[in-house]
């Protein structure tokens, strides 16, 4: 166990080997093995585009940024592992994890130390334990799946639907913020089917819903499973229209499902596809650094590294309980920020509210149906 943690904990300076006397360190913890590791790389390399730029603009404050890497492996025991490695490194702040099994393991040890935490995850569970150190970079599912429902219902006209979901933390968090809300509308669950965390087989899932009578799936899975799914969809000819959050229909699932993602739809909080030109902006830098189209992990990675700069010169010091305290109740515009891209805002539980997007896959692309707003 000791190599284990000590390969997951590899370091790496944004600029000289050898770190300067005065630097701001943020530590990364992030999934770059296991099942999260798409996401996580994604928003791994939106984390480290940002704090170069920043690092090119004179800093924070006119000092360096140096990110501090640590490996989670997609394991919640790893990850809080690493959080403590972190903090005994000295870092003002941190930026992940992504999956929420992680998070809630991992968030508490930052909570304890009093560090600023700013993750890509979305249960939400994690902005409901009463943490004053936790932030989203994207709000979490109990705010976007009642969009998503809205659409399904107002403008799809959807009355029978079944409902595919990970048993894990994360799915928990998206199964329940549905079924909390298809009550305000006239919308029926005809098959309810529970799957396992990075599983590989979806053909008797597919059938079930298949058989079921909806007019429609909600399919709430990570993006490696969703993938998996859509490509049994395809296999089978399931002839029905699959909804979801971002993991349904993000950048790395079109790459992995292909063809068979085309015609997915779904709600998500950033998209490279908006037609906002700083996201147009930072999408073109990042495939021209990175060789590949950011997906909204990216996008959360790059805006949470953007506020935590803004806010630590609002407060005119690098002091990890002033960040924590000043991002409770605030809100942040693209105007004095650009590097966040939207305007957003975080409450006293530090849930981010900022408008989003309701996208259909097409060609192998998201196309915006409807810009939804912030609630």
């Amino acid at each position: 166990m000791k190599t284990l943690f000590a390969s997951a904990a590899m370091a790496l300076a944004m600029s000289a080997s050898a770190a300067p006397a005065d630097e701001i360190k943020i530590g990364s913890i992030i999934e770059l093995s296991g099942p999260g590791a798409a996401a996580g790389t994604n928003f791994r390399d939106g984390v480290h585009m940002a704090f170069e730029e920043i690092n090119a603009a004179n800093g924070i404050l006119g000092e360096p940024v140096r990110i501090v890497e640590y490996d989670s492996q997609t394991d919640p025991q790893v990850s809080r592992a690493m959080v403590q490695k972190a903090i005994d490194d000295g870092v003002y702040a941190i930026t992940g994890t992504v999956f929420s099994s992680s998070t809630i393991v991992n968030m508490l040890v930052a909570r304890q130390a009093g560090i600023p935490q700013f993750t890509g995850s979305e249960a939400p569970k994690i902005t409901q334990m009463n943490n004053p150190y936790i932030f989203r970079t994207a709000f979490g599912s109990q705010k976007g799946v009642p969009k998503m429902t809205k659409y399904m219902a107002d403008e799809m006209g959807v009355k029978k639907v079944a409902v595919v979901w990970a048993n894990t933390e994360f799915g928990k968090g998206g199964h329940s913020s549905f079924l909390d809300e298809i009550g305000n509308y006239d919308m029926e669950i005809v098959a309810d089917i529970p799957t396992e965390q990075a599983q590989t087989d979806f053909s008797a899932d597919v059938l079930k819903a298949k058989n079921s009578g909806a007019d429609a799936l909600f399919v709430y899975l990570t993006e490696e499973e969703s993938a998996r799914f859509l490509r049994e969809a395809e296999k089978q000819s399931i002839g029905l229209p699959m909804v979801g959050e971002t993991t349904l229909i993000g950048h790395k699932v079109i790459e992995l499902a292909g063809t068979a993602a085309n015609g997915a739809m779904g709600h998500v909080g950033l998209t490279p596809d908006a037609d906002v030109p700083a996201m147009k902006q930072m999408v073109d830098k990042f495939k021209a650094k990175f060789r590949y189209t950011p997906d909204h992990n990216a996008i959360k990675g790059y805006t949470a590294a953007w506020a935590i700069k803004c806010v630590t010169e609002k407060n005119g010091e690098a002091d990890s309980q002033k960040l924590a305290d000043a991002f409770h109740g605030l809100t942040l515009t693209a105007a004095e920020c650009p590097g966040i891209l939207l305007d957003a805002s975080w409450d006293e539980n530090g849930e981010m509210a900022r408008e989003s997007f309701f996208v259909e896959v097409r060609d192998g692309q998201q196309v915006v149906k409807a810009v939804l707003p912030p609630n």
